[in-house]
């Protein structure tokens, strides 16, 4: 079969790859559609090199099928449609034990820490598991993940029916939150500078300010009339986001941190005193997420279609992932079966 590994030194190839049966207490995928995301740029750049163990087959938002059952592994059968919810947590940690099994201070993210999705066949533990409806196409099942990584950013935020959102970064993910918090009932606002993402989160039927163009801070004040977003999300990872966060938020709102920074960030603290303001960090998801996400995307509360610019073999890993660091495509999925050897979808 053909994996897509990163190998060190900026460097991601497609190679060949063993399948092996799964072990006791693990399932094998057969992987169908794998999304790139933000963090496996990350990778291919180098920038996670102090973390990765190379070569490592990365990704980690995907869909697929059961192929293959290890012992002791009781609830699912071949040809069960599944993603997975990538964590790993060791259980006794002073996280898990307050119960944060999520973010575990020992967190094994599969796909980072331990090989991900992008091969033919894959063997993951079975607590991993997230059952997909049978009616749910596997292209729009890649998308969960993702979704539920905005499920638990919009919980996290505590976004009630009525509330005036305003998500900074439209993106995969920011434009994912405001689906999510619309779907909740909010207002929602989306600060994105690049015009082709704008366009589509316009599309999307999102109010969209330039920032380019018009005083995001005026915008908002005009629109909350006068008081301030209830909920606001950093989803950008830009520092002139960061610095905006503050100065719209309401008198006891919230601010949401998503992005992941590089690095520390101005933040104006005179201004969380004087609203008090909460600024909550929201990482990754738990299993009501998921389930929620699954929710969501079977309703057709998300639209799937319009986020994802086009499917793309393994062969040409190389180019999704030059196009997303250009900003030439929103998502792109890889459809891992194309272009496999018999053996490998026999």
């Amino acid at each position: 079969m053909l994996s897509a590994a990163y190998l060190g030194n900026r460097t991601v190839d497609v190679r060949p790859a063993r399948p092996e049966p799964p072990s006791a207490g693990q399932v094998r995928i057969r992987v169908a559609f794998v999304g790139l995301c933000g963090t496996d740029l990350h990778i291919a750049h180098g920038d996670m090199d102090q973390r990765v163990r190379t070569p490592l087959v990365f990704g980690h938002e995907m869909s697929g099928t059961v192929d293959a059952v290890g012992d002791d592994v009781d609830g699912w059968a071949p040809g069960d449609a599944v993603t997975v919810m990538p964590l790993l947590w060791d259980g006794t940690c002073p996280a898990c034990a307050a119960g944060h099994t999520h973010i575990c201070q020992n967190l094994t993210f599969v796909g980072i820490d331990s090989p991900g999705a992008l091969q033919a066949l894959w063997n993951v533990p079975a607590s991993t598991l997230v059952r997909v409806p049978g009616t749910m196409n596997l292209r729009d099942a890649a998308l969960i993940e993702p979704v539920a990584v905005a499920v638990h950013d919009v919980r996290r935020g505590n976004v009630t029916s009525g509330d005036k959102v305003v998500v900074f970064g439209g993106g995969p993910i920011g434009s994912l939150v405001a689906s999510v918090a619309a779907r909740v009932g909010a207002e929602v606002a989306v600060v994105e500078p690049d015009p082709g993402r704008r366009a589509l989160v316009q599309d999307l039927g999102f109010r969209t300010p330039d920032p380019g163009s018009t005083d995001v801070v005026a915008w908002v004040e005009e629109w909350t009339g006068g008081a301030g977003a209830d909920v606001v999300f950093e989803v950008s990872g830009a520092a002139a986001a960061v610095a905006t966060t503050t100065a719209v938020a309401k008198v006891r709102g919230t601010i949401v941190v998503v992005a992941i920074h590089a690095a520390p960030r101005a933040v104006d603290l005179q201004r969380v005193f004087w609203r008090e303001l909460t600024v909550l960090g929201a990482r990754v998801y738990q299993r009501v997420d998921f389930e929620t996400a699954v929710e969501l995307i079977g309703a057709g509360a998300i639209p799937t279609a319009a986020l994802v610019t086009r499917v793309a073999p393994l062969a040409e890993i190389r180019t999704a992932l030059a196009d997303l660091e250009s900003g030439r495509a929103m998502k792109i999925l890889v459809d891992v079966q194309d272009g496999q050897p018999e053996e490998a979808t026999a």
